[in-house]
């Protein structure tokens, strides 16, 4: 195997920023739609995955944000109807944040737009180019 240039590096790096955008903006235009931001749907998808609802803090947390900005998304989450927040049991200063049926709803209906999107994305690939991307992503996001 021959070793990369510095050129073949940058252009690596470049064609893999394309694809990030790319995948950001898909993103963007599924959630549009739905009424609802890329971080507002990366948030209810979080929601949504817990077994048990977040605390507002550990909210921020898992999104890697702030508490005022989670509490930001809260917010517009909650005047749509697809979130609300209850007292917590174990701690009456903290917050859970609940998924509505509507909130479900719009979860269902942004999986139904990702993998549509998925599917668009990756439609130029092979079967086993698209395991080989996967393999290859999977040994970048475990380092």
């Amino acid at each position: 195997m021959s070793e990369s240039t510095p050129g073949d590096r940058a252009e690596l790096g470049e064609l893999f920023l394309r694809a990030a955008k790319r995948v950001r903006r898909g993103m963007a235009d599924r959630l549009a739609p739905l009424g609802l931001t890329p971080a507002q749907g990366r948030a209810l998808r979080v929601i949504g995955w817990r077994d048990e609802p977040p605390r507002m803090s550990e909210l921020a947390g898992m999104l890697g944000i702030v508490p005022r900005s989670a509490t930001t998304i809260v917010d517009a989450l909650e005047g749509d109807g697809l979130v609300r927040r209850e007292p917590d049991a174990e701690n009456r200063r903290a917050t859970r944040v609940v998924l509505t049926e509507d909130g479900r709803t719009a979860l269902a209906r942004m999986r139904e737009a990702h993998i549509r999107g998925v599917e668009d994305l990756f439609a130029p690939l092979s079967p086993e180019q698209r395991e080989t991307l996967r393999d290859l992503l999977a040994a970048i996001d475990s380092n």
